[in-house]
């Protein structure tokens, strides 16, 4: 009886043990989820899932187009392709992709800095058109080494740390030396996958791919089933994501780093040396604008402005003079006078500027000075004519006088004329004589009489 209690336990142990234990199936070793009912996931495990994106890669497809591989192989190559695009987080500050296609020459069909989003790589990868002869892919690695693993083709630089992986694709045995240049690739710390279609040599896949080999080299038997790697990649290049949990103090801008992260600012700010906060960038110091004459910083950018007596251009950079004389710009009463960006008040001719340097004040043209009469200047209204005095006639240049001369040549009628006023004169002038005599008689009289009045 306690021999069948201990058989039962140990039956009941082992029965139990696979929901004591996570499954461990082949390698790499990962967790399996047991299946929940629909809406008992937890927030906790739905944020954690919706961390595990693909890690930022600077990723190298490089897929054999040889004459082995047949039109329709091909066809299924470019949709492995597509749906390798599917699974990866893509973006500029994410993952990165090229594709290469190669036989007895390569061609980069878009190097990592073309393309940022899914449909537009599906949409490139759908015209690649196979090269036919030839499997030189050892000269495919070395030009994804010299030519598309540069910064100029949009590999990030070394300071982000993001891993650069090559993908390699082919059927066959390469016609060319593998070995030390795979060697090469990987000392200058790009990760190499190898996978085998078909007739693929198995030897060569191994001396190319990184280590370990069971996570780097993948075969399978036809085209048609190699779709299905792409969730072991995914599940490969799965890392979680730290910005998504929220775990990391980055001021501005978070980017998940094969389970790290770096910060980042938004355009207009600077990573200050902390590694953490940002500063906006003073868009306005010298050689960061375009800007004319005037640079005002604008919420992490900027604006350009002109000096007064300036407007700036359809190109809102540069700046011309501003017509400062137009109707309404200015106060001058009568004449403006555009001077560098500004202007000034002038008079009409007659007119003399008042101390306001905006008025304007009729000229007194017969002051001393203004003209040029010999003798009499008579204002014009805002001009002057010459004349002269009594005695004088104003000779034919307007402006001086000469004497004037009197006729001795005399008419009968004018002599007679003449000689009856001198008459008419001469007989007044004798009766006032006669008249003041009698006059001075009389006042003589007068003058006695009251002489005698006063005697008595």
């Amino acid at each position: 009886m306690r021999r069948a209690h201990g058989i039962l336990g140990c039956c009941l142990a082992l029965l139990l043990l696979p929901q004591l234990l996570p499954a461990a199936r082949g390698s790499p070793h990962r967790l399996r989820r047991q299946p929940r009912p629909p809406g008992s996931r937890s927030g906790g495990l739905a944020a954690a899932d919706a961390a595990c994106k693909n890690r930022p890669l600077d990723l190298v497809f490089i897929v054999d187009s040889s004459r082995s591989v047949r039109p329709e192989e091909f066809e299924k190559v470019k949709i492995f392709l597509s749906k390798m695009i599917d699974t990866l987080d893509v973006g500029e500050r994410t993952t990165r992709v090229a594709v290469m296609n190669y036989a007895s020459t390569v061609k980069i069909e878009f190097p990592l800095r073309t393309y940022f989003d899914k449909a537009s790589m599906k949409e490139a990868v759908s015209h690649i058109e196979p090269l036919s002869a030839g499997t030189m892919t050892g000269l495919a690695i070395q030009t994804a080494m010299d030519e598309v693993f540069t910064e100029e083709m949009g590999t990030r630089s070394a300071t982000f740390n993001i891993p650069k992986v090559v993908i390699v694709v082919t059927d066959g045995r390469p016609q060319d030396q593998v070995q030390d240049v795979a060697e090469k690739a990987r000392t200058a710390g790009i990760e190499i996958y190898a996978i085998g279609v078909d007739r693929a040599d198995m030897q060569s896949l191994r001396i190319m791919a990184s280590e370990p080999l069971d996570k780097h080299v993948f075969y399978v038997e036809t085209y048609g089933v190699i779709e299905k790697l792409t969730s072991q990649f995914r599940d490969t290049f799965c890392a979680v994501n730290v910005c998504a949990l929220g775990a990391h103090d980055c001021e501005q801008i978070c980017v998940s780093n094969s389970g790290s992260y770096l910060c980042d600012c938004y355009e207009g700010y600077a990573l200050n040396p902390d590694k953490r906060t940002c500063s906006a960038v003073d868009t306005c110091a010298p050689g960061r604008h375009d800007c004319d004459q005037i640079c005002m910083r604008n919420n992490g950018s900027y604006v350009c402005d002109c000096y007064e007596g300036y407007t700036l251009n359809s190109d809102k950079k540069t700046c011309s003079p501003m017509d400062m004389c137009a109707p309404g710009r200015h106060d001058c009463a009568q004449v403006c006078l555009h001077n560098d960006g500004s202007y000034s008040c002038d008079c009409y001719e007659g007119y003399t500027l008042n101390a306001d340097k905006k008025t304007c004040s009729a000229v007194d043209m017969c002051e001393p000075g203004r003209h040029d009469c010999e003798q009499v200047c008579v204002r014009d209204d805002l001009s002057y004519t010459c004349d002269c005095y009594q005695g004088y006639t104003l000779n034919t240049d307007k402006k001086t006088c000469s004497r004037a001369i009197t006729s001795s040549l005399v008419t009968t009628e004018e002599s007679c004329k003449c000689e009856a006023i001198a008459a008419l004169q001469d007989s007044i002038t004798s009766h006032l004589e006669a008249l003041s005599t009698k006059l001075d008689e009389v006042s003589e009289k007068l003058e006695a009489y009251q002489g005698r009045e006063q005697v008595v």
